[in-house]
C-alpha cells in the first residue's frame, strides 16, 4: 500500500511592494488584486518566470527569490512555455499566442487567429518533444456552454484543432510516453485524458474523464511527473493534489491562500514544486515524493 502524504507549502518568494498595482486596479470576489500571479515555467539556467495577469507583466524569478520586471505590455498573459532555444511562448487572453525574448523583453505576435475566427482567450501550453505547441482556448466556456478548445500548432505552423467541447480547459501536461495528454477542465472540475498518436499524426481518440475532482473551483495548471504522476492546482481549494501513474492520490500540499493557480518542478533534481499562489502574490514550494518530467526547454 502507498503511504499518503500530506505536505504544507512554505513560501518561496514574495512579490515585492514596489510591484504592487495600487492604482487602476482589478477587484475581483471583493478581494483588491495588486497582481494575480500564473504560469511559472524555468529555463534552463534555473530561472523561474511567472505572469501578472491583469496588469500585463512577465517576471523573472532568481534562485534566491528576488523578482525582476522582464516586461509589460498590454494584454493578460496566462501560460508560459519555454522553447529549447530559450525563446519564451506566451498564451495571452487577448492577444492570443506571444513570443518573448527574455534577453531584450521584447514581445512579438505569433497567432490570434485560427481557420479565420479570433481565438476566444488561450490560457497555458506546452511543448511535446517534436516542437509541437498544444494550447488551451477557454473563452468563456463552461458547462452551461462547453465550446473551449484545444489546438496543436506543428512546427511547420499549421494548427491542428484537437478537441473544441470542452468547458473551460485549462492546463495541460504530457504523459512520459506522449501517447496522452491531460487536460485540465475547470468548469467540469475534472482532469481528462486525451490519446493522441493512434494514428501518428496527434489526432485525439477515445476523449475519457481520468480523474474527477470535487469541491473548490476546479482544477488550473498542472505538472506531469516522470513517472507518470500528475500534481493538479486545486483552485479555490488551498490544494495542490498529486496523483499517481494509476491516478490515485498520493499526497496533498496545502497551501497558505485558497487559490494555487499553476505549479512546475524545480530544483537540481526536478522534486521540488512551485506554485503560484495568484492572490497573495506568493511562489511556494514544496518537497515532493516524486521527481518532475524534463520538459521540452531542457532537452
Amino acid at each position: 500500500m502507498q503511504t499518503f502524504h500530506e505536505i504544507e507549502a512554505e513560501v518561496f518568494a514574495r512579490l515585492p511592494e514596489r510591484f504592487h498595482i495600487t492604482e487602476n486596479h482589478e477587484t475581483r470576489l471583493g478581494r483588491i488584486r495588486y497582481s494575480f500571479l500564473e504560469g511559472p515555467a524555468f529555463a534552463r539556467d534555473g530561472t523561474l518566470y511567472c505572469t501578472d495577469l491583469p496588469y500585463g507583466r512577465i517576471f523573472r524569478i532568481a534562485p534566491n527569490g528576488g523578482f525582476d520586471l522582464v516586461c509589460q505590455y498590454k494584454g493578460r498573459p496566462n501560460g508560459l512555455a519555454i522553447h529549447r532555444d530559450g525563446r519564451i511562448f506566451v498564451a495571452d487572453q487577448v492577444e492570443g499566442i506571444l513570443v518573448l525574448d527574455p534577453h531584450s523583453g521584447k514581445i512579438e505576435p505569433l497567432l490570434s487567429m485560427v481557420f479565420g475566427e479570433r481565438l476566444k482567450a488561450p490560457n497555458d501550453l506546452i511543448f511535446s518533444r517534436d516542437g509541437t505547441l498544444f494550447f488551451t482556448d477557454q473563452g468563456q466556456s463552461g458547462l452551461q456552454n462547453p465550446n473551449g478548445c484545444l489546438y496543436a500548432l506543428r512546427p511547420d505552423n499549421t494548427v491542428d484543432c484537437i478537441l473544441n467541447n470542452v468547458p473551460s480547459p485549462n492546463g495541460l501536461v504530457l504523459g512520459p510516453d506522449e501517447e496522452n495528454l491531460f487536460l485540465a477542465v475547470t468548469r467540469a472540475n475534472a482532469v481528462w485524458r486525451v490519446p493522441l498518436n493512434l494514428f501518428g499524426n496527434h489526432a485525439a481518440s477515445r476523449v475519457g474523464l481520468y480523474i474527477q475532482l470535487s469541491g473548490g473551483i476546479g482544477p488550473d495548471g498542472m505538472a506531469a511527473g516522470a513517472d507518470g504522476s500528475l500534481a493538479v492546482a486545486h483552485v479555490g481549494s488551498g490544494t495542490i493534489k498529486v496523483f499517481d501513474k494509476l491516478g490515485e492520490l498520493l499526497c496533498r500540499v496545502r497551501c497558505p491562500d485558497i487559490y494555487p493557480t499553476n505549479v512546475a518542478f524545480g530544483g537540481p533534481d526536478l522534486q521540488d514544486l512551485y506554485i503560484t499562489e495568484s492572490a497573495s502574490g506568493q511562489i511556494l514550494r514544496a518537497r515532493l515524493p516524486v521527481t518532475g518530467q524534463r520538459l521540452f526547454s531542457h532537452s
